[in-house]
Order: structure tokens, then sequence, then C-alpha cells
């Protein structure tokens, strides 16, 4: 299957995944976000989907976790260092290399992931970004880093109906951080993260809200 194949059937399989109710077990809960897990059928691993209603637009999220060269992720969100995008197939399909730092202690070293991202929008207003690992001629292993796998994952931005400024935001980690690290720590470490995820994405949309706010009155003069 090419790349771009493999995207959509990346965004294919989320699809599936956002209408499926079945097995999930809760794990992880805050004011941000609900976090469950069942069994992945990708890997000898575990499938996460995490659950919020995040206090900004559906734009305005978007505009936090595009999967795009400068966009805002590496300033807010503290498990990626690093994105790029190493070659454009269209407008909305790419490859991308991410690195991340150490964590837990650096009992996990720093991961790069090399992967095929798709990007969609809905009639219904929801955005898409879905992505799963691939090889590429130009991203071949890096020293000092170990590589992982992402298998099919990503997030849905959805618009909550008669609520312009609050968005309802899905996502869904199924990564295989390689290397050998003992099951305890990849087990305890994906229910934060991703709880964290949630924490410093809520306040990246309030710093960027109040930074429009001042702007907008400092342009009144």
């Amino acid at each position: 299957m090419d790349c771009a194949g493999r995207a959509e059937a990346a965004a294919e399989q989320l699809r599936l995944y956002r209408r499926d109710p079945d097995g999930w077990r809760g794990c992880r809960s805050t004011g941000e976000v609900a976090v469950s897990w069942r069994p992945s059928a990708e890997f000898a691993g575990n499938l996460y989907k995490g659950e919020g209603v995040l206090p900004a637009s559906p734009q305005s999220v978007w505009e936090c976790i595009k999967p795009v060269a400068g966009g805002l992720r590496t300033k807010w969100d503290q498990n990626v260092k690093d994105f790029e995008v190493i070659e454009a197939i269209s407008d909305t399909v790419s490859i991308c290399r991410t690195t991340t730092p150490s964590a837990c202690m650096r009992i996990i070293s720093p991961r790069e992931f090399v992967d095929v991202v798709v990007m969609k929008q809905y009639e219904d207003g929801t955005m898409l970004s879905a992505a799963t690992n691939v090889e590429h001629p130009l991203c071949p292993p890096q020293p000092n880093f170990v590589r992982g796998f992402n298998y099919p994952c990503g997030c849905f931005c959805i618009p909550v109906p008669g609520e312009p400024n609050r968005t309802e935001l899905l996502t869904f980690f199924q990564t295989d951080l390689g290397g050998y690290l003992p099951q305890t720590v990849v087990d305890s470490f994906f229910p934060s993260s991703i709880s964290g995820f949630y924490s410093n994405l809520t306040k990246a949309l309030l710093f960027h809200h109040q930074l429009r706010v001042g702007n907008s009155l400092s342009a009144r003069g």
C-alpha cells in the first residue's frame, strides 16, 4: 500500500474506533479529560482514548494541534520536542518526523517517530488528523534516538452544538515506544501523558485567547 493509502486506512481505522464503544476500560480522569484503554489489535500493547471538552472553538483547537511545519504543537506539548515535514505528498498528506524528549525521570530515553499523516474536514465541521508509521529513505534511524512506531492514531476536533466556543477533542494514541522498557513503565506513562496533553493544550488555548483579547483592546486604543 502506498503512503497516501496507508494514511487513508489510518483515518478509516480512527472512524471505526470512534464508533466502537466496546471493551474500553477507564484508567484516568481529570477535570479536562477521561482516559480509557483496550488491547490493541495492531501490536502487543494498548490503544488509548482521551475524551474532553475544551474552552475554545474547533478552529482554535485545530490551530494548536494540526500537524504542519512551524505549527504550535512544539510550543505547548511537552512530549513533542521537534516536528518536521519530510515530504509533502499532497495538500493534506505528508510524511513527518517527530522527536520526543526523555520521560519518566529519564527511564524513557528520547524517541523518534516517522509517520504518514492525513488531515480531513467533514461536513459537520469536524476536523481530523490521523497518522500511522511508515519508512522513508530520507529518514533512516538517527543516533541518540530510539525509533518508536505509531499505529493508527490521531485527533478529532468535534463542534459542540449550540456552543461555538467549545470543542470536543477525541484522541486515540497507539504507540510502540520501542527499546526495552518494563511494561509497568509503559502502562503508567500513557495515561499520565494523555492527561498532560489535555492540560497543556487547555492552558495554551486560554493563553492565545487572552492574547487575542489584549490585541483587540490595544487596536481599539
